[in-house]
């Protein structure tokens, strides 16, 4: 689990300072995307509940927290929606804390937004830039005081932004949050940002950096190990360059890389890192599942289930990660599994099993039921017999007896799925028809007539002339028989546009299929052996210098592997939790290593760090207890384990693994060295010739080394003194 942080406190600057300008936060209520449709043509996008709790309500929060005064909230589509909701919510009566609204119609991206807010004059100096559908806990106290620091000595540097270590994978080029993999390059002495490119092209196996960003800084930092936290420090030049380019449509691809190339004006853009604290932005469905896990696991600390904030019920924190409301009603047959959330006024039927999903308030759900992986919202009813796989559930849906979600569903507001239909993997169910028109990602999304976006007739006008109600005459009436989705089914399933099937199973809350992964590796191995034959490999993060080869000397070693390390663990435990196949694990890991530039024997080391942590973390009352618990985890284990097993030096470094965790993090497995030892052995995870070389080493070493070694003596002895068994079978055989 995260860091148990207390809320960021309040920022203190100079007095004068401060009684002169509050510190003000631009929140940008649209997406300006098109990623969560059809969802988002029913409600805007701040508005959908993340761990059951609007989106809008963990960006407020946190600014508050953070030592925000005054949050300027843009809205464009579904505005009134957006409007009215915060009307009627605690922000408009918060005492020092004041969220004001301004309303456009005609505003189609990012900038247009900006623009929108410097004619209005509202902002009066440094702001906070962000937008509704970012969670954090981070304190913006230090990048403050760099920002204003810096701006003191240098009038051009007019932007900070929040990054966060996060590698990606070298597989797939994304991260766990469903981004592209993100190229930067930074001058390590400043901090300032030289290079921006989220959209590399992969084919070449390189990027093209001007040889002036070289001669004009000493020395340059190339990282694809960053995440953006999409969380600005803006001085008031930043919304005036926006009124002065009107081409500055997008924050990222026009504006900060416009302002990177920009020799004329001068201006300058900085980084701050942030470690221990947490960041992120919910830009696609992936996302919305990884940061929905990092609540439920409690890395957004205070911002989880438990804890009562502004838009949020507390609900009871059980063992496993397991939250529940006070008020639901459950059979006592039925299965809650761990990580999963249930909210306000839900039911549960009999034999029905719920595992590593969120469920809203008001739901109605039958027996015999599996839900695995998936996000129900508010008020929906499944029957008895259905099953969920890694699917979206939105309000008001229901799912007839027998159904079957695949994984990667999303069944958008008061959708109806027919009695024992399966809905295909991916697909996007709505009770609007499919716009005959995609806009661009950078262009606003419009749910209302004027739109133009939805073009064809929509079962959503049957539903409000039924006050939410749908019956087969109203169907037959308004929009005919509908058999798309079977027996009683409502809804269009939408198709998935030409060239758009490999985003759907990247960007879905799905995990990526082990046939997708496989594929990724094989062709990232034939990319890499291309590249290498011609030496155009794109080295790794790092330094890089004028007039010399790449270098990484800035780079400390043994950070990297302890970010492995953790990076590992954090995979297999999300196979433990989410029961994810040990060879989709495999590839994750070989991804990872592939990724951090790390050998065999560091994945050996690591996996077999993150299974006594887990066996660690079983109860038990006794060293005896402690060894069933590590034999038993390592059995049910052993394919992941042994699959980096292979050579003899991958063995000795799980011994010496195991000799590092006794003396220094679990010092409680130090009794157990030999049987646990014995037992790798007789699960044919170290083969004999190990455990015999690591004895041999250990002639010359201290006496403090050969602890663990004196304690196996008499097991290395029967080695020794067996008999092989291959030449005894040779001899029977002769």
């Amino acid at each position: 689990m995260g860091a148990q942080k207390k809320g960021a406190t309040r920022v203190s600057e100079d007095p004068d300072e401060l009684a002169r300008v509050p510190l003000q936060a631009i929140l940008l209520a649209d997406s300006f995307t098109t990623k969560f449709r059809p969802i988002t043509l029913d409600r805007p996008k701040v508005l959908l509940p993340l761990v059951n709790v609007p989106m809008i309500n963990y960006t407020l929060a946190w600014l508050e927290s953070a030592g925000v005064e005054e949050v300027i909230v843009f809205c464009c589509a579904h505005s009134k929606q957006v409007i009215n909701y915060l009307e009627n919510s605690e922000w408009f009566s918060h005492p020092n804390f004041s969220v004001t609204t301004i309303e456009s119609h005609n505003s189609i991206s990012a900038g247009d937004a900006l623009r929108l807010i410097y004619e209005r004059n509202v902002i009066q100096g440094d702001f906070v830039l962000i937008s509704g559908d970012t969670v954090s806990n981070m304190s913006l106290t230090q990048v403050l005081k760099e920002h204003k620091e810096r701006k003191k000595k240098d009038s051009n540097a007019i932007m900070t932004m929040i990054i966060k270590r996060s590698k990606s994978s070298p597989i797939i080029q994304q991260s766990r949050l469903g981004t592209d993999e993100l190229f930067m390059a930074i001058d390590p002495n400043t901090k300032q940002l030289l290079y921006y490119e989220d959209k590399a092209d992969y084919s070449k196996g390189a990027i093209c950096l001007d040889k002036l960003l070289l001669i004009d800084n000493p020395s340059i930092s190339l990282h694809n190990d960053k995440q953006d936290c999409y969380i600005d420090i803006c001085s008031l030049e930043v919304l005036s360059l926006f009124t002065d380019n009107f081409d500055y449509q997008h924050l990222r691809r026009h504006f900060v890389k416009g302002l990177l190339v920009d020799d004329i004006m001068g201006y300058k853009v900085f980084t701050h890192e942030i470690h221990s604290n947490y960041a992120a932005r919910i830009d696609n469905f992936r996302s919305y599942d990884s940061i929905s896990k990092d609540i439920i696991q409690r890395w957004t600390y205070p911002f989880v289930p438990d804890v009562k904030f502004f838009g949020n019920s507390a609900t009871k924190l059980e063992r496993q990660g397991m939250y529940r409301a006070s008020d639901i009603v459950q059979s006592r047959s039925a299965e809650i599994g761990s990580f999963t959330v249930i909210g306000n006024g839900t039911r549960i039927g009999n034999n029905t099993k719920i595992s590593n999903s969120v469920v809203g308030g008001g739901c109605t759900i039958g027996s015999n039921v599996s839900i695995e992986g998936s996000y129900i919202w508010d008020n929906v009813n499944i029957e008895d017999g259905c099953k969920l796989m890694h699917s979206i559930v939105c309000d008001g849906v229901v799912i007839k007896s027998g159904a079957v979600l695949e994984p990667g569903v999303v069944l958008s507001f008061k959708v109806i799925i027919g009695q024992q239909f399966v809905v295909p993997s991916y697909s996007k169910v709505s009770l609007f028809q499919q716009p005959t028109k995609q806009d661009s990602d950078e262009e606003l999304e419009y749910a209302d007539n004027s739109s133009g976006i939805v073009e064809n007739s929509s079962m959503a006008d049957t539903v409000d002339k039924s006050n939410g109600q749908l019956t087969s005459e109203l169907l037959d009436e308004e929009c005919g028989p509908t058999y798309e989705l079977g027996p009683g089914g409502v809804g269009y399933i939408w198709s998935i546009c030409e060239g758009s099937h490999e985003e759907e199973w990247r960007h879905s809350i799905a995990p990526i299929p082990a046939d997708k992964l496989a594929e990724a590796m094989q062709n990232t191995d034939d990319d890499l052996e291309l590249l290498t034959q011609d030496g155009s490999v794109l080295p790794p993060s790092g330094e890089l210098k004028p007039d010399s080869n790449y270098s990484d000397d800035n780079e400390d070693p043994r950070d990297d592997s302890i970010y492995f390390e953790k990076e590992v663990e954090a995979t297999f435990l999300r196979a433990v939790h989410e029961n994810i196949k040990e060879d989709h694990v495999i590839l994750e890991v070989n991804s990872l290593r592939l990724s951090y530039n790390k050998l065999f024997t560091d994945c050996a080391g690591a996996i077999f760090y993150s299974l006594m942590k887990l066996a660690l973390e079983i109860p038990h009352s006794s060293p005896s207890e402690l060894c069933n618990s590590t034999m038993d985890v390592i059995t049910k284990w052993k394919k992941l384990l042994k699959s980096y097993l292979t050579d003899i030096d991958e063995q000795i470094e799980v011994i010496q693994k195991f000799e590092e965790i006794c003396l220094e993090s679990a010092k409680e497995f130090s009794p157990l060295f030999s049987k646990i030892l014995f037992h790798l052995y007789d699960k044919d995870l170290i083969q004999e010739d190990a455990i015999l070389k690591w004895d041999d080493e250990k002639k010359n070493a201290d006496e403090a080394d050969k602890v663990f070694v004196k304690q196996s003596e008499k097991f290395i002895q029967w080695l020794r003194e067996a008999p092989e068994e291959d030449d005894g079978e040779e001899d029977e055989e002769e």
